[in-house]
Formats: C-alpha cells, structure tokens, sequence
C-alpha cells in the first residue's frame, strides 16, 4: 500500500489493541444509523449497513445495541440525526488529512475542529484540494499468519479484490467501492479474521510527504491523535510517510 511506514504499522496495531471501547461502539452506531438513513434498514438491500453491521459484530457489539441504532436511522425510533462532514486539512511541513465525521450538530462540531487546527499550527483546505491526492476504495488488513497467502488471494481476488499485498505482517487488499462489501463476505463466509476493514482514503502513489524532521512528524501525530480522539471524528487519512530513523526516534522520546 503507498504511503506506508513502519510507524504506520505500529499505530495500526496500537489502535487495535487499544481503542476505548465505549467511543468505538458510539462511532459504530451513528454509522448505524447513517446507513439506515440513506439506504433503509434492510441490510441485504444496503450494501453499506450490511458493511457497518459486520464490524459492529466483530467488534463484539450486542445484538439490540446494532438494531436499535438501525431503527433509530430509519425513523422506526426517535433518535438523533446525523449528517456526514468531510473536512480537508493542510498539515505541518504540507502533510495532507482527510477526516471524517458524523455529526448532529455542524455548528458544534466545525469550530471544535478549527480550534484543534488553531492549536496546532494546521488548517482547513479548500474543497478538493487534499481530496484530490486520494483514492476512495476498500482496505481490509488481516495478519499473514492467519492463512496462506495464496489460498487469500484466491478468495479475495474471485470476490473482486483489485489488489493484495503482504508487508510487515499484515495482508494489505485493496478493492473498489462497489466490490468492497463482495470481499468483506467472501472472507466472513470463510471464517476468516480481519484486523481493519472499511471504506477509507488511500494516498494517491506519488502524493505522499515524507516528514524527515522528527518534531514536525510529532506534531503531525499529535493532530492526528487529537483528531480521532473528537466524539464526532469517524475516521482520519493523511499522507505522511516516516523513515524508520525518524520513528526509531519519536519512540525514544
């Protein structure tokens, strides 16, 4: 996968060991009833809610909490509406972010980001102007120790995966938008554990920003962090890449 680093390889473990549990199970159930909302509360007929209730499941979510959250997304419960922002963000040393949010309340949410920027040496972009140095598509990671490389490829390329790799102990397979939910279910229906998978923005090869300098790369993170740490933030892209010197040293201090 482009844009990748030792470090990245490092938080994405991190964030599967460690993810607060109650704020992931919050962020599952607006996308919920975002999916409902846009495309009913019929899972077989809503290729996104079908995705969502996957990974609500995976992460151990109780059943009535998943249906609840559907009802209220399709109106069949009283429930908040949320709508979805995308905010485009220019970094320290001309790193580019994507974040993405669910929100009830934009008033709320759109100063609290631009505080968080303000703190932190960064600001919003004009619209497109990060969104167009990535790539929408599906990403799903699962440890190469979970199964024999050519046996996965098998599955996910029959399913319609465009591309799979295996880099740094993980299996990296990268599809299309609308083939995305045929390989999510090719591999559940094959037992097979995933450690990350969704629908998140890729670094366009060659669009990546290699941060040499060890304090602008932890300023970056530490905006990074304070992003996905916001109630409202779903997920957070960049394309900062780091040299394994330079992450050898933000571990260090």
């Amino acid at each position: 996968m482009s844009g990748h680093s030792k470090w990245a390889n490092i938080k994405h473990r991190k964030e599967v060991v460690d993810k607060k549990r109650g704020s992931m199970f919050t962020k599952m159930s607006r996308e919920l009833m975002v999916s409902a909302r846009m495309g009913g509360s019929d899972s077989a007929m809503n290729a996104r809610l079908r995705i969502a209730v996957s990974n609500a499941r995976a992460a151990n979510m109780p059943k009535d909490t998943i249906e609840r959250a559907i009802k209220k997304g399709a109106g069949e419960l009283e429930g908040q509406v949320f709508e979805e922002i995308l905010y485009e963000i220019y970094a320290v040393g001309g790193v580019a972010l994507i974040v993405e949010a669910l929100t009830d309340k934009k008033s709320r949410t759109t100063p609290e980001i631009k505080s968080i920027l303000n703190r932190m040496n960064s600001n919003l972009a004009e619209a497109n102007a990060v969104k167009r140095l990535f790539n929408r598509c599906g990403f799903i990671a699962i440890q190469n120790d979970k199964i024999e490389e050519e046996k996965l490829m098998e599955i996910v390329i029959d399913a319609g995966a465009d591309d799979i790799k295996n880099e740094n102990g993980y299996y990296e397979i990268i599809t299309a938008i609308d083939k995305y939910a045929a390989v999510s279910e090719a591999l559940s229906a094959k037992n097979i554990e995933t450690d990350q998978s969704a629908l998140r923005y890729l670094p366009v090869e060659g669009t990546e920003v290699q941060v040499e300098d060890v304090e602008q790369a932890r300023k970056n993170l530490k905006l990074i962090e304070a992003m996905e740490d916001h109630d409202d933030v779903q997920a957070v892209y960049h394309n900062m890449t780091l040299s394994d010197e330079v992450v050898d040293k933000l571990e260090l201090g």
